[in-house]
């Protein structure tokens, strides 16, 4: 698989990925989140035009895995990482997160935020097991909080959610991180 910028073309398969990721919710009862719309396309277009779109392409250079991210209080925060069943259990989320922390380091953000599910299990633990840790409250930023706020007007905190944190080494990266188009 190859990391690449996402391109215009691309943006209604990564709504396809998008709904396939959230089947499985179905059966943790989380049917809400499998039926949630995915992302707009004008919105993937602005994060796409804004350089902070990237997909894991496959052979055929079709999406099967997607990441957006914005810039939130020196951290590239991950809006969305998702990835299609089919091309589950291949280390392309875990790619991807990778890339952006290249993308990160290389514009001196100091590390990577997100916000999941505590309890599912390819949500906070996996994230945990990629080096992220759950931030307490009075660790929050401004801008986390303001995330925290919109997900909770959007009824995602009816299951349990946390912000999560991986720093970004100043010295350097760890040398399997370097490239831009990372093939695996």
């Amino acid at each position: 698989m190859r990391i690449r910028t996402a391109r215009r073309s691309d943006l209604p398969l990564l709504q396809d990925i998008e709904r396939a990721a959230g089947e499985p919710f179905r059966a943790l009862g989380m049917s809400a989140i499998a039926d949630d719309d995915p992302p707009p396309l004008g919105l993937l277009d602005d994060y796409r035009r804004a350089g902070r779109a990237w997909v894991a392409a496959d052979p055929d250079d079709r999406p099967v895995g997607y990441l957006i991210a914005d810039p939130v209080d020196g951290a590239a925060h991950i809006e969305q990482v998702s990835v299609h069943p089919s091309a589950a259990r291949r280390g392309l989320g875990s790619t991807l997160i990778d890339h952006l922390t290249r993308w990160a380091h290389g514009r001196q953000l100091g590390a990577l935020t997100l916000t999941t599910f505590s309890h599912v299990p390819w949500n906070a633990p996996y994230y945990a097991r990629l080096g992220f840790r759950t931030l307490g409250e009075a660790e929050l930023t401004d801008g986390l909080r303001k995330i925290r706020a919109e997900e909770a007007e959007h009824g995602l905190d009816r299951w349990p959610r946390v912000c999560m944190r991986r720093e970004i080494p100043r010295a350097g990266l760890d040398p399997r991180l370097s490239g831009t188009d990372r093939q695996q």
